[in-house]
């Protein structure tokens, strides 16, 4: 489990999943654009779910516990980066997995 420091409040999530948000995070604000990102409490948690406002002016800190780096998904890239354009914000959803395709028989 990795953690996002949003000014210095700790929010835990997955490394590889904070891997792809932290893509999509740093494109956003390097172009100076505020959204919000929204994600479920993990299993074993509270059950419920929250939403913050990121800004470019707010300290930002990616801490991840694996020492590599996690191999990256186009896809979910470009999922998590739709929704961050869209009114909702980002929607931390579930890698949906690129499976191949079965042989013809």
């Amino acid at each position: 489990m990795g953690t996002i420091f949003y000014g210095t409040t700790p929010i835990r999530i997955e490394d590889r999943a904070l891997a792809h948000l932290k893509v999509v995070i740093s494109t956003k604000l390097r172009r100076g654009e505020s959204f919000t990102l929204s994600w479920r409490h993990a299993a074993g948690d509270v059950p419920g779910r929250e939403t913050i406002w990121i800004h470019p002016s707010i300290p930002l800190r990616f801490v991840f516990d694996d020492v590599e780096p996690a191999q990256l998904s186009r896809t979910w890239i470009e999922d998590l980066a739709n929704s961050a354009n869209s009114s909702g914000g980002i929607l931390l959803v579930a890698e949906n997995l690129e499976v191949p395709a079965a042989p013809p028989e």
